[in-house]
């Protein structure tokens, strides 16, 4: 079966990019232009994964993991943090919102790859 994965970013040039690795291995993704585009997504599909940005309009990917957490249908859905940020606070943050993992922008594709791959593993 093909893993589904969630992302969101409200950067256009982003999403391709990520679209483009994901789906070229293997992947089916589903894509979000921000948080509340992506929590929607969330409340009306099952995923194996969602990747958030942090920094977004309407509501920013903290609380967005926030939220995702707290829905039936998302429970143990791994869910990394893919950002321009590195701050050691934020990432404790993250983690306590109940991010899985972290990936700094500019990201090459195949780092994305083995993250989500490993991730999925778990």
């Amino acid at each position: 079966m093909t893993a589904s994965i969630l992302t969101v970013d409200d950067s256009v040039s982003v999403r391709m990019t990520t679209r483009i690795a994901l789906t070229g291995a293997g992947y089916k993704v589903t894509e979000a232009v921000d948080g509340l585009d992506g929590l929607n997504k969330a409340r009306a599909t099952r995923f194996d994964l969602v990747i958030t940005d942090l920094n977004m309009p309407n509501m920013d990917g903290l609380r967005m993991i926030e939220e995702v957490r707290r829905l039936p249908n998302q429970v143990g859905v791994p869910i990394l943090f893919l950002t321009t940020e590195s701050d050691a606070a934020l990432k404790g943050r993250a983690k306590a919102a109940g991010a899985t993992g972290w990936l700094v922008k500019p990201f090459e594709p195949d780092q994305l790859i083995r993250l989500v791959q490993k991730v999925l593993a778990k």
